[in-house]
């Protein structure tokens, strides 16, 4: 994928670059794997706005997608790639031999008429799905289980991809695209390659009623406020505010969120770059 830069015939294409769509092969979803997507507003059970900036937007249909990639050893053949309006990645309709389909996330470079499969014993290609103990060490891969049987939990958004360095014991060790260093069990089910459309992070979006489809509203600096408002609030002229802080009075950059002694700490290797 690439983006295109339009020309400036509005103020809200000046400066917007869009994605070309030129991967898309289908408009409309497959029927029966959508969903009615309800969407909270930012409420919620008890309708108290809990999440502020959410609203309105565009109505969408869920795509459910096969993160588990559990039909072992049955081909499927790609018969379209298509946009998913809830996710950054491409998605792809796959047809098994027995007549099922299934929606997967679209790897970089998959095409049309593509067979791909997934099993304990099949070969490392893009799109196939198979245990981390059978993957080829160096490889690139994309929708990583944590469990083993429970589906892809990481690596899942446009353009990202994580390698598998080395085993140790039952353990294998994946470098992931935040830089951190982690094992996880080879029993764990992976697909290979990275995930499509990577050019997602060089779109702008051009205006801020693009924004309002996506069901984002506007948001006040907390800067721009007074006291009582907001704890960066106030001052005289154009203060800062001095350090970036929610309304809550927590830091907003730098602060380390994480929780200490978390079950997963003996499994990290190397933390994540900063």
């Amino acid at each position: 994928m690439a983006v295109k830069k339009l020309k400036p015939i509005t103020p809200g294409q000046r400066f917007r670059l869009a994605p070309t769509f030129a991967e898309i092969t289908k408009s409309k979803p497959e029927k029966s794997l959508t969903v009615t997507l309800k969407k909270s507003g930012g409420r919620n059970s008890q309708g108290k706005m809990t999440v502020r900036h959410r609203g309105g937007g565009h109505k969408q249909k869920y795509r459910i997608i096969d993160f588990k990639r559990n039909k072992f050893d049955m081909p499927a053949e790609v018969l379209s790639v298509e946009y998913d309006p809830v996710r950054t990645a491409r998605i792809a309709l796959l047809q098994y031999e027995d007549g099922e389909k299934r929606y997967i996330l679209a790897p970089a470079g998959i095409k049309v008429g593509q067979t791909v499969v997934s099993g304990d014993e099949v070969a490392p290609e893009v799109g196939n799905a198979l245990p981390l103990k059978n993957i080829p060490l160096g490889t690139v891969i994309h929708n990583i289980e944590l469990k083993p049987s429970k589906g892809g939990a990481v690596v899942r958004s446009a353009g990202a991809y994580a390698q598998l360095l080395g085993r140790e014991g039952k353990y294998a060790s994946l470098k992931l695209p935040s830089g951190e260093i982690r094992l996880v069990l080879q029993a764990c089910m992976a697909t290979v390659g990275a995930v499509s459309n990577a050019d997602h992070m060089n779109t702008t979006v051009g205006k801020a009623g693009r924004k309002r489809w996506l069901g984002r509203r506007p948001r006040t600096r907390g800067v721009a406020m007074n006291p009582v408002d907001h704890p960066m609030g106030g001052g005289e002229g154009r203060a800062s505010g001095g350090h970036p802080r929610s309304r809550k009075g927590l830091y907003s950059k730098g602060k380390k969120t994480r929780r200490n002694n978390k079950y997963s700490d003996r499994l990290i290797r190397v933390k994540k770059k900063k």
